[in-house]
């Protein structure tokens, strides 16, 4: 499986990671065809060597005609659905654009179709996104991964004026991925920086085991005391990486003396803290008595919460707790039309190349209910699409 790992070692903004692919061995000409395929003109983008604290690098500048100060989703959006790019990237695209505009939405307290976008209003922003993506499918990476992002410190000028480092947006939308403080006073990780490798990565951590066969330097704008660069390994992974490893909080504990309704708000609880899962399962215990084992699944760094709930919430006098190695399929995210209306579905990534499709269930539910047909229908329907859309457009194995 090919693989590329983004070694983000001062952050990443869509220039810096179209930089790496260049640097990679993404040839400039075809990402130009590609680029072109967007109803886009008067564009221009320019590449060149450059250095970087004694590190040579690839510096991508999209030189665009004078753009609006901030543009409304749709309209954004229209730019990607009316170009002639593969349905793959259009919807991954579109999907990353829906990223940024969905936490810019929950930060100004309105409906995502009534946002305007201020980090992705112009046409220079839509290519560094289109052309990120359509360089990964160039290449013929089949799984990204990427390192801890970086935040720095200090002010930047927005459109609403001096807004903190790292800036609202960036914090919204890294929910859930690894990040790490750095002390640089300058704006590391930017939106679309980090909406691409949020909806681009399957893993987040180390360096996983490859056969190294390129590396490439892309180069941000500003020159700081540390390289301001962003890095990506590309190759073959390892044959026992067809599993994404990491790890995770096993805490467990047995209760005899609740009722359902206790049991339906602790789960209720464990789950809204963070919890992977949650489960409980009949047993007997000492006196011949019935009770469940309850059994919860964390991130390490919840395990302190998952804990207190349970001492709090339950009977429990004590929790078993174990940090174990947890295997999954590599996995990502695309949203495909269907006849009922869009849906999310989930594509895992089986050894030898095969996929499995799950949709998203609350949105398959809701679709049912609203044109009045069978969840199975919706369901049956948006795993179609998303064959259709994922293994269509890359070729893989049905």
């Amino acid at each position: 499986m090919k693989t590329a790992y983004f070694d983000c070692i001062a952050g990443a903004s869509g220039d810096m990671l179209l930089g790496a692919l260049l640097d990679a061995g993404l040839q400039e000409a075809d990402l130009r065809a590609e680029l072109a395929k967007l109803p886009i003109s008067g564009w221009d983008i320019r590449v060149r060597r450059v250095d970087k604290n004694c590190f040579t690098a690839t510096k991508v500048d999209v030189l665009v005609s004078p753009q609006p100060h901030s543009r409304p989703l749709p309209e954004i959006e229209r730019v990607v659905r009316e170009s002639t790019l593969s349905d793959a990237v259009k919807q991954q695209a579109l999907q990353v654009i829906r990223i940024i505009a969905a936490e810019e939405a929950r930060i100004h307290g309105m409906l995502v179709e009534e946002v305007h976008l201020h980090e992705v209003s112009g046409e220079d922003a839509i290519i560094d996104i289109v052309g990120t993506i359509a360089g990964i499918e160039l290449l013929g990476i089949d799984r990204v991964h990427c390192s801890p992002l970086p935040l720095g410190r200090g002010f930047i000028q927005g459109a609403h004026g001096s807004i903190p480092l790292p800036s609202p947006a960036t914090v919204g939308i890294l929910k859930g991925v690894p990040i790490v403080g750095s002390p640089i006073q300058a704006e590391l990780v930017t939106p679309t920086g980090a909406a691409l490798l949020k909806h681009l990565s399957s893993h987040f951590g180390e360096l996983p085991a490859m056969r190294l066969d390129a590396v490439g330097y892309g180069a941000g704008t500003w020159d700081l005391t540390i390289p301001n660069l962003c890095r990506v390994f590309i190759g073959e992974g390892a044959g026992d990486l067809k599993f994404d490893t990491d790890t995770v909080a096993v805490l467990e504990t047995n209760i005899d003396d609740q009722t359902a309704e206790e049991h339906g708000h602790v789960m209720e609880r464990l789950l809204e803290a963070g919890a992977l899962d949650v489960t409980m399962t009949p047993t007997h215990m000492k006196k011949n008595r019935p009770g469940v084992i309850l059994n919860v699944i964390a991130k390490p760094e919840d395990q302190p919460a998952m804990r207190e709930l349970i001492l709090t919430e339950t009977s429990s006098l004590g929790v078993r707790e174990q940090n174990m190695q947890r295997s999954t399929l590599p996995r990502d995210c695309i949203r495909v039309r269907t006849q009922f209306g869009e849906a999310i579905v989930k594509v895992s990534h089986l050894p030898g190349g095969a996929h499995k499709y799950a949709p998203e269930f609350e949105e398959c539910r809701i679709l049912a209910r609203k044109a009045g047909v069978p969840l199975r229908d919706v369901y049956v329907a948006a795993e179609a699409a998303a064959r259709s859309v994922h293994e269509g457009a890359h070729g893989h194995k049905h």
